[in-house]
């Protein structure tokens, strides 16, 4: 490896949006008019860019036959009914025996029988997804992953139920009949499946649809979480990739308020104080005091938090959900070991770093990556970039652009 060759992220597109591809709208229109509250069916003519570069049948082949896919990043179902994964696994022979990997075999006698394959994760395993759904995210400021489903023809692969979490759905080959319903328990949360309301979905599924339409290659709809839907797949093999966009809901924000209200009362001797002995268990009258002492200093609390520790926490659980650009360790050491003075670095896209300023001048470098202690010296350098997202080497010193390079936490910039 040289150094003209290392370490190179895809930089992230400029001036061509991931959510301009799925809908044909500005990002305000569609946050102000769909966002969370209505369908969008867009026609393949209505969206110049395209997305059928982005997943297709012969990626569906190889990913499970020369892949060594394992379960749980693939799951089979027939008539509504998700399959066991013995039902589709076995060992890879030698040197490879562990039974959770996907049988190509098994799956083209299921296949061939009607079942349709979901390739879950996708968002990890195929690269130009991996780089979609993170600009995606990014420009949406929540969580996406990948699913494709590939279902055989005249074959429904799941009954009609709902998603927790909102869908684009893009038709990649092959044709699907969509039937839409309103929701019959809006706004769910991710703890709140469809077989929790399983009557009423049951219920909605046997009304008259407010939408149908057929969806063909190219196509793309935009489902908010909640909404009752079934698709059939027509005339030959469909395959169609779902984007699922786990939104962040006010309950995040209620969990994080709580949860930082309760590490504060724990500080309290009082709230630490034992309940009275009792031989007869809780009792409403005996407890009274208790619960309402609890529930004036917690009211306190949650009056007193600073509205920035709440921003802090929510940022900090959401670094957890995606991961920072995909980059080779070994093409990365090489990068750091070849380093020029004139070599132009820029930060690692997706890294969502910030600069938190720490004790005695100097700050943290906070990321989704492990901590980077940055000395007083360098915090200037480093606002730069952070702000600006590229600098030269010779900024920062051949010996902290190793350690930046080393951390994973920049990249040697495109020419």
């Amino acid at each position: 490896m040289t150094a003209g060759t290392t370490s190179r992220v895809p930089t992230p597109t400029r001036g061509r949006s991931a959510l301009e591809r799925l809908v044909p709208l500005s990002a305000e229109s569609f946050a102000q008019e769909h966002w969370a509250q209505a369908p969008v069916v867009t026609p393949a003519a209505q969206l110049p860019g395209g997305i059928l570069d982005l997943f297709g049948e012969a990626q569906v082949d190889e990913l499970v036959s020369r892949r060594g896919l394992r379960a749980p990043f693939l799951r089979v179902a027939k008539n509504g009914r998700t399959l066991g994964d013995r039902e589709f696994t076995q060992g890879g022979g030698v040197g490879a025996s562990v039974t959770d990997q996907v049988s190509d075999d098994k799956l083209l006698r299921l296949f061939a029988d009607g079942a349709t394959i979901v390739l879950q994760g996708l968002h990890r395993t195929w690269g130009p997804l991996v780089d979609f759904t993170q600009q995606l995210a990014e420009e949406l400021g929540h969580p996406v992953q990948a699913n494709a489903y590939v279902t055989p023809s005249q074959s429904t692969g799941f009954s009609d139920h709902y998603d927790v979490h909102d869908v684009f759905v893009l038709q990649m080959a092959g044709e699907k009949r969509w039937r839409l319903r309103p929701p019959v328990h809006p706004a769910p949360l991710r703890d709140e499946p469809w077989t929790d309301h399983r009557t009423a979905v049951e219920a909605a599924g046997s009304r008259e649809p407010e939408l149908e339409f057929t969806l063909r290659p190219g196509d793309v709809l935009y489902l908010p979480r909640g909404w009752v839907h079934s698709a059939t797949a027509l005339g030959g093999v469909s395959t169609h990739l779902t984007l699922g966009v786990h939104v962040w809901t006010r309950r995040h924000v209620a969990d994080e308020l709580v949860s930082i209200a309760l590490t504060e009362l724990s500080r309290d001797e009082q709230l630490r104080a034992s309940l009275a002995v009792s031989s007869s268990g809780f009792g409403e009258e005996g407890l009274a005091p208790d619960v309402e002492l609890v529930r004036e200093s917690l009211v306190r609390a949650l009056g007193s938090i600073d509205p920035v520790a709440v921003v802090d926490a929510l940022e900090a659980r959401a670094r957890g959900t995606q991961r920072p650009a995909p980059i080779g360790p070994l093409a990365q050491v090489s990068a750091a070991q070849s380093l020029r003075e004139g070599t132009t670095l820029r930060l690692r896209p997706h890294v969502a770093a910030r600069l938190v300023p720490a004790d005695g001048g100097g700050a943290v470098l906070r990321s989704r990556l492990a901590d980077f202690p940055v000395e007083p010296r360098d915090v200037g350098t480093l606002v730069a970039l952070v702000d600006d997202g590229v600098l030269c080497a010779d900024m920062v010193g051949l010996d902290l652009a190793r350690r930046l390079l080393l951390a994973g936490l920049v990249v040697v910039a495109d020419d």
